[in-house]
């Protein structure tokens, strides 16, 4: 979006398409998703994916690793129940109301397939987030 890119376009190819993607790696592996996909995704996956994943995400992701381990994690997140949950509810209405909420939702609507017969999760629990 940030490129010029019309924000329905950016939800569909990197958000609408990656069930796409999931699906395909939880039937066939990576391997079997890097066949059904087109050669050119296919090179940019080979040839981009290692730029996007590099060692700056790896440590990231190291370092939350670590949190979890040691109880860090643990411990903010019962810190955070004990204190009514301010900040999770603060975090959640911002995702809620995030733009790419409301792109999805629009372009949901013009597919009613997708949720047709089936409840929203909203409904499901009561409306609980």
């Amino acid at each position: 979006v940030d490129a010029g890119y019309q924000p329905e376009i950016c939800y569909f190819e990197c958000l609408h398409e990656l069930k796409l993607i999931v699906d395909l790696i939880y039937e066939q592996g990576i391997g079997g998703m890097r066949f059904s996909v087109s050669d050119t995704a296919e090179y940019g996956d080979l040839s981009r994916g290692p730029r996007v994943i590099n060692d700056s995400v790896r440590e990231t992701m190291r370092e939350i690793l670590s949190e979890i381990q040691s109880g860090q994690f643990a411990e903010e997140w019962m810190a955070e129940a004990h204190s009514g949950r301010e900040n999770f509810y603060r975090l959640e209405a911002e995702g809620r109301e995030h733009r790419i909420e409301k792109v999805g939702s629009d372009l949901r609507a013009m597919m009613p397939w997708i949720s047709a017969g089936k409840v929203s999760v909203q409904e499901a629990s009561g409306g609980q987030g």
